[in-house]
């Protein structure tokens, strides 16, 4: 059997520029490629805030940052013992962490004084965001991290939050679900527009 090609990090842009990424297989380390039918998306203007949650977040239990600990996030998160984080390989460890390095993935990080307890990372290209995986050790700190991400988004002009697909956690903020060839169209214009994640300025 001969090797699978090496997947760089412009072979991965111009596949998610194409809506297709990857996941890792834990058994045989190899990559495959994933296209959902149907997509699932956040609604970056219908977000839903759970009243709890608004709650915990106001009143300062977390302390977030962006990029501060990339490594760290993406490890954490194929540690969690889940079924959704087997799929982060050492060779999807490796590829994310040189995408970032690229600047084109990222992290929102959630503590509590100087302890990381949730965080979660995602790549952006345009006025894309999608987003891969999040992990937690205190109750509430990935979905505090994921209504950060979106204040974010929203603040710096993105249009599309991709989730890839749906899950109980993430039903709860409102999602939506499309056909994939009404994901490319969105995809597409997305593309097309200039955003920058870590920039400081914010769109009007």
């Amino acid at each position: 059997m001969s090797p699978s090609p090496v997947v760089t990090p412009e072979i991965l842009e111009a596949a998610y520029c194409q809506g297709v990424f990857p996941m890792g297989d834990p058994e045989t380390g190899e990559l495959a490629w994933y296209q959902p039918e149907p997509r699932t998306l956040i609604d970056l203007e219908r977000f839903h805030v759970p009243r709890r949650l608004a709650k915990t977040i106001r009143s300062g239990k977390f302390r977030f940052t962006v990029n501060q600990a990339f490594d760290r996030v993406i490890r954490e998160c194929a540690r969690a013992r889940r079924p959704d984080g087997m799929w982060i390989t050492t060779e999807i460890v490796a590829l994310y962490c040189r995408m970032h390095e690229l600047g084109k993935a990222h992290s929102v990080e959630a503590w509590v004084g100087e302890e990381l307890v949730g965080g979660l990372y995602g790549v952006a290209f345009g006025g894309a965001f999608m987003g891969e995986s999040m992990f937690h050790v205190v109750r509430d700190a990935s979905k505090a991290c994921l209504v950060h991400l979106v204040e974010r988004l929203r603040e710096r002009g993105y249009v599309l939050l991709d989730t890839q697909f749906p899950t109980p956690h993430l039903s709860q903020f409102g999602l939506i679900l499309l056909p994939h060839a009404a994901y490319l169209n969105l995809l597409h214009a997305a593309l097309q527009l200039d955003r920058r994640f870590d920039a400081e300025e914010i769109r009007a």
